[in-house]
Parts: structure tokens; sequence; C-alpha cells
């Protein structure tokens, strides 16, 4: 069996070279930006005919599984190769599986695009580019599920656990913060929620997701 993910840190492949270096898998990254016209060649449109990374090849006894979309991916690397032993970022239990598949949901349909909006307009873009109404706007959408989240790890502080499924980092927390990560931001946002700052800090601290971030 061999494992393959195409994509770069600096993009959404980067929940699923994350998440295969917090699971310890043995991989091969082929680095694949999306900027220089690489995900629009013929050989990557048979990979991937929608054309954005990461790409996922598993290549396993009974076959070649091909996974796309970056959740997809990671959520596929914590439920196939992750051990579900209560230890690891896997789900151990159907509820840290739920927990895992409703935040990660979550988070890319109230979450995402906003979040997008306001790193590239408060950071990424260049600066004669950038549109602070626009990020502005985006900042007081995004109160109303940043709310909930919060609301969400207050009652697992409660509950005696730090994280959003278990009392442990698992893949439901590195789905959630590889979009949060892009809030960091905005300070008013992360002042007005200051239990899911924390929450956030730690994830991003995590020794794995440094060792990526390093290695570019």
């Amino acid at each position: 069996m061999s494992l393959t993910i195409h994509g770069i840190p600096a993009s959404r492949a980067v929940r699923a070279l994350w998440a295969a270096v917090e699971l310890d898998l043995d991989f091969t990254h082929v680095p694949t930006p999306y900027l220089d016209g690489s995900t629009r060649t013929p050989e990557f449109l048979e990979l991937n005919p929608n054309g954005h990374i990461p790409v996922l090849i598993d290549r396993r006894p009974e076959g070649e599984v091909v996974v796309w979309e970056s959740m997809a991916c990671a959520l596929y690397l914590a439920r196939v190769h992750g051990r579900p032993d209560g230890r690891s970022i896997a789900p151990a239990s159907a509820r840290e599986e739920a927990e895992a598949l409703r935040w990660s949901f979550w988070v890319v349909n109230e979450v995402e695009r906003d979040a997008l909006t306001v790193l590239a307009h408060l950071h990424a873009m260049p600066e004669e580019r950038r549109k602070p109404e626009l990020a502005l706007a985006s900042e007081r959408r995004l109160a109303v599920p940043l709310r909930v989240l919060e609301a969400h790890l207050k009652r697992q502080q409660a509950a005696g656990q730090a994280w959003l499924a278990a009392g442990r980092f698992t893949i439901a927390d590195l789905c959630v913060a590889s979009v949060l990560n892009w809030v960091r931001v905005s300070r008013p946002l992360l002042g007005a929620h200051p239990v899911m700052h924390e929450w956030l800090r730690r994830c991003m601290e995590r020794p794995a997701y440094l060792r990526l971030r390093e290695a570019g």
C-alpha cells in the first residue's frame, strides 16, 4: 500500500497534510501549487477534474482510492488510516464520529467564505487591492457562528473536555481550526471569543502543524 497527497501547506491541502502528519502516516507529498497552472495540466485533471488541491491517492490491496475536497481527505485519513483507540485524532466512538462530521460541515458552510474574505482583505492581498468594508461585513456575519462555537467550547470545558469532540485533540479540531486560522488576523473576532481564541492557539501550536509550516 502507498499513500500520496498532492498540494501545498499554504492552501486548503494543509488539512490532508496535517492529518497525515498527526497520524504519523508514511506518505509521499507531491508539492502542487495552484497559482502556476500545475492544477490545470491534463495529468492533474485526470486526478481531479475540478482542478483543485488537495488530491489524495490511496493505493490499497482492493484497488486505488482517489479522494478530493480537503475536508473529505482529512476525514478519510482519520476514518481509514487512524486508530480508534481514544488516543489518536481518529474518532473513537459514534459520538466522536458525529462531532467530526457535523463540525467539519459546519465550518465549511457557516464560516469558510467569510473567514477567507477577512484573511484576504485584512492581510493576504496587496494593500492597494484590499477592501476593508468587505472584511468588516464578513466579521459581522462571522460573529453569529462563532458565538455557537464559543458556547460549545464553554460547555466542553465545563464537562472537563478542552477540545471540540473529546478530552483530546481530534480530527474535528483539525478541520475546524484549519479554517478558523484565517480569522486570527481579526482582533475584534478573537477578542469577542476568548475561549475560541485560546482553543485555536492550542490547535495551531500542535507540533505536527508547526512542522508542516516550517517545511513550506
